[in-house]
């Protein structure tokens, strides 16, 4: 059986049994793999816009015999995919910029697609806002802390919502609710970090501090907003 580090674990968990997937940037092809093997979906296409790391993860699928489940196939983004080819369509270890990048670039493919598990490792706000904006709605969140960093996922569903209060697009409405374990020590690292450089700009003079200084009181104040679901 394939062994799946816990950040590719917790997106793996969130696939709809049963439902046609599409790894984006399928590297290895590990999470595939282990969709295969723990009977979560028969369909499968693992893409990379890299011969690379194709090559590898044609590799590893013959290497667990999952050849009959898992299409390999070379794209950009979801550019390779067809309309109403696959259900879900899973992208992670990329920027958020570069996965809204690819959800906008492929909108004819994703109007065709009732679930989108994503784990942008930057900008994740703004996925939330953009997922907003297409007629998404964020169905569940996690996040955990592996190796010093980290990662979260995001499970969206077809259906209309808006988040209220700029705190929850910042930092998950759903994680905040649950009271995310990594979430808190993430924001208390980051209470901590923000006071120290607020403090040592405001040992500064400089005319060009003051934008910075008012950007970091600002994110400050959202922060410990956000501290106080935890309270």
């Amino acid at each position: 059986m394939i062994q799946l580090s816990r950040r590719l674990l917790m997106v793996a968990n969130m696939v709809t049994k049963g439902n046609r997937v599409a790894d984006i940037g399928c590297d290895h092809g590990h999470t595939s793999i282990y969709l295969v093997e723990h009977n979560c979906s028969k369909q499968i296409i693992a893409m990379d816009i890299n011969q690379g790391p194709l090559a590898r993860a044609k590799e590893n699928i013959k290497r667990f015999h999952c050849e009959k489940e898992i299409d390999v196939r070379l794209s950009n983004g979801v550019s390779a995919l067809k309309a109403d080819e696959v259900d879900t369509i899973l992208i992670s270890g990329m920027g958020g910029a570069l996965v809204i990048r690819i959800l906008e670039e492929g909108n004819k493919i994703i109007e065709n697609v009732d679930e989108l598990i994503l784990q942008p490792q930057s900008e994740i706000s703004e996925v939330r806002r953009y997922l907003h904006s297409i007629g998404f709605t964020i169905f569940n969140e996690d996040m955990i802390e592996e190796d010093g960093k980290y990662y979260t996922a995001i499970d969206a569903k077809r259906g209309k919502e808006a988040y209220q209060n700029e705190v929850e697009y910042c930092y998950g409405k759903i994680l905040l609710q649950k009271k995310n374990n990594s979430l808190q020590r993430q924001l208390t690292g980051f209470v901590k970090k923000h006071t120290e450089i607020i403090a040592k700009i405001k040992t500064q003079e400089y005319d060009k501090n003051r934008k910075r200084l008012f950007e970091l009181q600002k994110e400050q104040e959202i922060m410990k907003e956000a501290l106080k679901y935890f309270d």
